[in-house]
């Protein structure tokens, strides 16, 4: 399992790194969003954990140009944030083909990380 983050918080970054090497899974960070949309254009990976609130170009940008570039990934990607969704939003998301959106907290990050290492093909339910 090959796996991105993208989050500007370097204590997540550091949780998941822990988290997922533990598993034996290949991890990749980075807290700046531009650079994690060229990660993903270059890069095959798994799975794709995104933050959407980011200063400069958060993870709603992210989306946009991935949907524009490299559609097919946009199933790859599950957001986990601290942001309470609108039910519209959630719609949205969803038709994109989003895999999955988690609040933000370590217990659903421990849970995420279980499930996608345990099984790479898991079809996580959008919450």
């Amino acid at each position: 399992m090959r796996v991105l983050q993208i989050d500007d918080s370097e204590a997540f970054s550091h949780l998941y790194k822990s988290l997922f090497t533990v598993k034996g899974c290949q991890f990749e960070s980075t807290t700046d969003g531009k650079e994690g949309l060229e990660l993903v254009r270059k890069n095959n990976y798994d799975a794709i954990l995104l933050d959407i609130l980011m200063p400069k170009y958060g993870g709603i940008q992210f989306v946009e140009d991935l949907k524009n570039t490299r559609p097919t990934e946009l199933k790859k990607i599950t957001i986990i944030s601290m942001m309470d969704f609108r039910d519209d939003e959630l719609k949205n998301l969803k038709e994109l083909g989003i895999r999955s959106i988690q609040k933000k907290s370590i217990s659903s990050i421990k849970n995420l990380v279980d499930s996608l290492c345990n099984s790479e093909h898991s079809d996580q339910k959008m919450e």
